[in-house]
């Protein structure tokens, strides 16, 4: 992934700055609620078939997205409750889409990750996804992408936005170490 987010062109600029009015605002708001009911219907038709839900779809992407990780970690990233992830992590683990293994140094530590089958869905929960984000971006004006990530990352809570950085450059590298990249 070759421009993820980092430090460099993500600051903060002045509310002044870049002022809509209400009106532009709220059909800002309006366009995100749309595209958040259309990017996860494709998933969500597919998620029913298993008779899982989005929860679930989460857990998948995240441990796929870092094999290895913990459950404290997965929690730190879904912020849910221990009672809702373990529900949803025994749901996976039964049917056969997770595993845990012991952690190494830690025997307490339960390391998470996906099955063959685990992956297979991840992406093909993640392929109509891929498909729409692409097709948004591949806009003629050029750098889509780039200002697409940009106004996602500052619409992240700015408490939070150092975390999303870091699994965001963590987890691309992961992935390019995975594709041989």
């Amino acid at each position: 992934m070759a421009d993820v987010i980092s430090a460099q062109g993500l600051g903060d600029h002045p509310a002044s700055e870049h002022a809509l009015s209400d009106q532009d605002t709220v059909a800002l708001i309006e366009l995100m609620f749309f595209a958040y009911r259309d990017f996860v219907s494709d998933p969500d038709e597919i998620l029913g078939q298993y008779g899982f839900g989005r929860a679930h779809h989460r857990v998948l992407h995240f441990v796929g997205r870092d094999p290895g990780m913990t459950v404290q970690q997965l929690l730190d990233i879904l912020q849910i409750t221990k009672q809702s992830l373990g529900r949803v992590l025994k749901e996976l683990i039964d049917k056969g889409y997770v595993f845990q293994k012991e952690g190494e140094t830690d025997r307490r530590q339960r390391l998470l990750h996906l099955t063959a089958a685990g992956e297979e869905l991840r992406q093909r929960l993640m392929g109509p996804q891929m498909n729409r984000i692409r097709r948004a971006v591949a806009l003629p004006e050029g750098n889509a992408a780039h200002l697409y990530r940009k106004v996602l990352y500052h619409m992240v809570s700015p408490a939070n936005r150092e975390a999303v950085r870091d699994w965001i450059d963590r987890a691309s590298l992961l992935g390019d170490s995975q594709n041989g990249g």
